[in-house]
């Protein structure tokens, strides 16, 4: 047991060891995994550490960026960055939601589509081919309205899930076909390797920086989604959002009234920032999960 422990340290050592080393190649990944660390200090931590007054102050409607409100006051005198702070929390857990669930789904079906063949992969393939012609944001508008009570974050995630999956599924299938002719492949075939071990153990680690990339691409997208949905109010308002920010400054006219730009541009420049934070630090992604790019 001594020696088991022993060697899964070394593993998990040289592991991060790696993962530095990685890192100080691409200093753009460091900047971007600063800002995902931030946020997410920001997401679990922020709210405890700044409160938010959600009582209206009429008195300080609309006050500029100041030592006591960085990032200004909204038309009732709350202030901004406590807003931002509050609904990263949201954001957050539903683009993450967002994401695991729809790479879970996508690689599942592409993976076992891929691998099937046959009539199983000519099912699957028009199933994906059926939600790849119906239009995504269209169909996630349809549905998100036609919720008649407000929805939790799993219900959310779940919704945009259900149209994001099947273009990804897709190229993943493709994938396998590729790879399932590779002479390793059929090396492991010959071996006696069961269909499970082939997979798990020869296909998905071939797969890996392919669901690291998808997986950042999907939380970006995610957080779209529902910024978009609740900037067109087909969500409740019932939490604290950052696409519910959007939509109440616009409802302010903040285009046109100055004192009003600083709520209209804090959560988009949260968003900006945000996604600056994980397309940096997706350039090291790969090397990362592939080591044959790894160069001394």
């Amino acid at each position: 047991m001594s020696n088991e422990k022993g060697f899964m340290t070394h593993d998990i050592k040289s592991s991060i060891k790696t993962f530095i080393k990685i890192l100080r190649k691409y200093p753009s990944s460091i900047v971007g995994l600063i800002i995902i660390i931030g946020y997410a200090v920001m997401a679990s931590i922020g709210p405890i550490l700044l409160p938010y007054d959600p009582s209206p102050k009429i008195q300080d409607r609309f006050l500029p960026p100041s030592l006591q409100h960085p990032l200004g006051t909204d038309f009732a005198g709350r202030d901004n960055l406590a807003q931002i702070v509050h609904g990263s929390r949201d954001v957050l857990t539903v683009a993450i939601l967002t994401a695991s669930i729809t790479v879970i789904i996508a690689f599942s079906i592409g993976i076992f589509s891929g691998y099937m063949g046959g009539k199983i992969d000519t099912v699957l393939t028009t199933i994906m081919d059926i939600f790849l012609i119906i239009p995504s944001f269209p169909l996630l508008v349809i549905v998100a309205a036609s919720v008649p009570r407000a929805l939790t974050a799993v219900e959310i995630a779940f919704v945009i899930s259900l149209v994001g999956w099947a273009g990804l599924a897709r190229a993943i299938r493709s994938q396998v076909l590729a790879i399932k002719r590779s002479a390793f492949i059929e090396a492991a075939r010959c071996l006696g390797l069961s269909s499970s071990k082939i997979v798990f153990g020869e296909i998905l680690p071939n797969l890996m920086p392919y669901v690291a990339m998808n997986l950042i691409l999907s939380i970006i997208g995610a957080v779209y989604s529902q910024v978009g949905l609740y900037f067109l109010g087909l969500l409740p308002f019932t939490t604290m959002n950052w696409g519910m920010m959007i939509n109440i400054a616009m409802q302010q006219s903040a285009l046109i009234n100055p004192k009003a730009w600083p709520y209209l541009l804090s959560p988009i420049g949260a968003i900006i920032l945000l996604q600056t934070g994980f397309i940096l630090f997706m350039s090291a992604l790969e090397e990362i999960f592939n080591p044959r790019l790894r160069t001394e």
